[in-house]
């Protein structure tokens, strides 16, 4: 099951299930040249951490390998949150994905009816199309 959540891992880290969230700035700062006073809304995307070089090397890479021994550096991997928004349902969510994965994986074959479908990511990363797959049973 290990390997599996890495996958499971690996796949949130592309294509994160948040599209991120909102902090409000407690103190006056600056930015890369932009200037945020205090109490404005800033809204952070898990992509900009996610994709990033600096922590996950090729980062557009698919690879649950990137999981395994200490894994990434604390507060660079955060489909859940961190700190004190950390998500409590995070450990049931880990079982749900883990059960669907094994039944999934075990009892089908599946083929994606349109391999090259784009994703739109508006919030949240939607199949332009749906995602129509074709599921087939094995048969033991």
């Amino acid at each position: 099951m290990k390997y599996s959540w890495n996958v499971a891992r690996e796949v949130m880290r592309l294509v994160p299930p948040s599209g991120g969230t909102f902090r409000e700035a407690i103190v006056d700062f600056n930015y890369k040249g932009f200037s945020v006073p205090k109490g404005w809304k800033m809204h952070w995307s898990p992509n900009s951490t996610l994709k990033n070089a600096e922590y996950f090397s090729e980062p557009e890479k698919f690879d649950p390998t990137r999981f395994e021994g200490k894994g990434p550096a604390p507060y660079t991997f955060v489909p859940f949150g961190g700190g004190q928004h950390l998500c409590p349902g995070r450990d049931l969510v880990k079982l749900q994905i883990l059960v669907f994965m094994y039944h999934a994986v075990r009892k089908y074959k599946w083929e994606t009816v349109l391999p090259d479908e784009e994703v739109d990511f508006i919030l949240f990363p939607k199949p332009v199309d749906g995602l129509p797959i074709l599921l087939q049973p094995h048969i033991v």
